[in-house]
């Protein structure tokens, strides 16, 4: 059997870019499904998608999971996402609405599909990690489209893992928060007015004071989840569970 194969969105920049660099230094190969590259390995395999383009994607679905065949663990990560317009309803933009859902649950849900349909008489290990949010959890001000979006990517979640258990076909459903996180995603909310995100002054002062995970440090912790995944039952995680 070949080495594990890894499946990520938005393996370009942040938390993705961490999550496929850490795969690659175990000798998995890797899979980025991104609009732009910046990883060069032998190892590592662009696959250039915009998520966002859903017409587009429904036609690439058939493509992005074939040639799975021989991996003793074949794993899924649906890490790419958006923020969106950090403002409070009503002074949104419209076409950010949309944009955000078919990015942040619109795409994760069909490549979930699909790797379910394709995947279902694999004899891998076959794992789908969502990316969550305690923003799914929480509402938060100025976050409305983002907070909708990470609580429907649970729950879809957790309707997976309740069908793959009760349909026995092996897949390993789980959906894990990352903490805060020193990415791109940070400096956008930093950059925020208190009168669009209330909890501001909040994160400029975890920047402050050095309290952000690195991706690195925040990959690690995933890697170390996904390798003990039996010693968890839920299938909302925290890597600050670790």
């Amino acid at each position: 059997m070949k080495k594990s194969l890894f499946i990520i969105t938005g393996a370009s920049k942040g938390i993705g870019r961490g999550l496929a660099e850490k795969a690659l230094k175990t000798g998995a190969e890797v899979w980025g499904i991104n609009r732009t590259h910046s990883i060069e390995h032998e190892n590592y395999k662009a696959l250039t998608y915009d998520l966002s383009n859903i017409p587009t994607l429904l036609e690439k679905l058939p493509q992005i999971f074939s040639n799975t065949s021989g991996f003793q663990k074949i794993v899924l990560i649906n890490n790419a996402g958006t923020l969106g317009d950090i403002e409070h309803l009503g002074k949104i933009d419209s076409k950010s609405i949309p944009a955000l859902f078919d990015l942040n649950v619109n795409a994760p849900l069909l490549l979930m599909n699909q790797f379910i349909r394709d995947l279902k008489d694999n004899e891998s290990e076959k794992i789908i990690i969502n990316i969550s949010s305690g923003a799914g959890k929480n509402a938060v001000d100025g976050w409305s489209g983002y907070c909708a979006s990470k609580a429907a990517l649970d729950m879809a979640s957790k309707v997976a893992a309740k069908e793959a258990e009760m349909d026995g076909t092996g897949f390993i459903i789980k959906a894990i928060a990352p903490g805060v996180v020193d990415t791109e995603m940070q400096t956008q909310i930093r950059n925020t007015n208190e009168k669009s995100f209330s909890g501001v002054d909040k994160f400029k002062n975890l920047k402050a004071d050095n309290q952000l995970s690195s991706e690195a440090e925040v990959a690690e912790k995933y890697f170390h989840l996904i390798n003990n995944l039996g010693q968890y039952t839920d299938v909302i995680l925290d890597v600050r569970q670790v």
